[in-house]
């Protein structure tokens, strides 16, 4: 009886002799039904047998042992690609499968959650050959999305914010038959003001478009000017309404007008670099630091859910940061985790880049 029910070809290797007097192999049926399944859905039978062999062979320890030794090759009961993994097959095909099997290598749940519904969209989008447009996604979520679309022969995706280096971007879904040119997804806003006088942040901004009712998915990336204002990227359905009902910024009067995007003045943002040395890369002796901030404080702002890294809401103080991680404060702003060195105590050597 084979130790696993989705078990359906066992390799022994013993002191069987074939007919040629070696020491070889012996193939023996565990399941007639399951087998006859497996083989009829997923591959030709010659497959089976010759993955066995490799899987049996490849074992030193099978190479140099006179004993019986049982290798369990385990055929999954439904897998979402169903002819060779090798070809692109169509979307619909893969989600009558086991979705989360494709999303297996998303470690974010969260991130794997918005995924799937994008993956849901494509499906749609491919079967009734209609164009659907995603609002303005994180870039773990574009990243992930575009990674597993691109494996699909019948639908076609392009990823948008505005400009090139744009961080939050809306991702357009299509027949490639349908989707032919870049649709017109994204809108900018200028917002001006006297700023000269006060100086406004990224997070005053962003409270003020919020506070007139919309939600964070509507908007894109927010362009910090200095004492001209901003720029916004934004869903284009929007434009009007944000233009009549945003009038102050922090204290400042303002005045919002839609844009071209070709009139986006993107410039690389400003960081100012420095090192830390902390006993544990743990997110709230990192950060604390990072963030000239307590780690009381820190912890704090982590249990009121004011902490993320890549984009995703840390809950646990004891998170481990690594090299290239994005963590960002609700008010704090942001920093990037550079270059880690353990020192000779033992201890962590942390490149901050702060952004300003």
């Amino acid at each position: 009886k084979p130790s696993t029910p989705e078990c359906g070809v066992r390799v022994v290797l013993g002191d069987n002799k074939p007919s040629n007097g070696r020491r070889g192999f012996s193939l023996t049926k565990v399941s007639e039904t399951r087998t006859a399944m497996a083989v009829t859905s997923l591959a030709p039978p010659w497959i089976i047998l010759r993955q066995a062999f490799r899987s049996a062979a490849a074992s030193s320890y099978l190479r140099t042992n006179h004993i019986n030794l049982i290798t369990n090759l385990s055929i999954p009961a439904s897998l979402p690609l169903r002819h060779s993994a090798l070809r692109r097959c169509h979307v619909a095909e893969a989600i009558k499968g086991d979705v989360d099997f494709l999303l297996k290598g998303v470690a974010d749940q969260a991130v794997a959650k918005e995924v799937k519904q994008i993956l849901e969209m494509a499906r749609r989008a491919a079967s009734r050959r209609e164009l659907l447009h995603t609002d303005f996604l994180t870039p773990p979520i574009v990243k992930e999305s575009v990674s597993l679309l691109g494996k699909f022969a019948d639908v076609k995706i392009v990823a948008q914010g505005g400009y090139p280096e744009a961080e939050r971007c809306r991702i357009s879904i299509g027949h490639p038959d349908v989707l032919i040119n870049d649709p017109d997804i994204v809108a900018a806003l200028s917002i001006t003001g006297g700023f000269n006088f006060q100086p406004c942040s990224h997070g005053d901004f962003l409270g003020a478009i919020l506070g007139t009712g919309i939600s964070r998915e509507k908007l894109g990336d927010i362009l910090i000017q200095g004492e001209k204002g901003a720029q916004v990227l934004i869903v284009p359905e929007l434009v009007d309404f944000v233009v009549s009902a945003l009038d102050k910024v922090g204290n400042v009067g303002v005045t919002c007008t839609k844009i071209p995007l070709l009139a986006l003045e993107y410039e690389p943002p400003r960081t100012n670099s420095f090192k830390t040395v902390e006993a544990s890369l743990r997110i709230d002796a990192v950060a604390s630091a990072g963030f000239k901030i307590s780690r009381s404080k820190l912890v704090d702002l982590i249990s009121n859910k004011d902490v993320r890294v890549n984009w995703a809401t840390v809950t646990k103080n004891g998170t481990i940061v690594k090299t290239g991680d994005i963590v960002s404060v609700s008010g704090k702003g942001r920093l990037k985790i550079g270059e880690i060195n353990e020192t000779k105590k033992g201890k962590f050597s942390v490149e901050i880049i702060r952004y300003l």
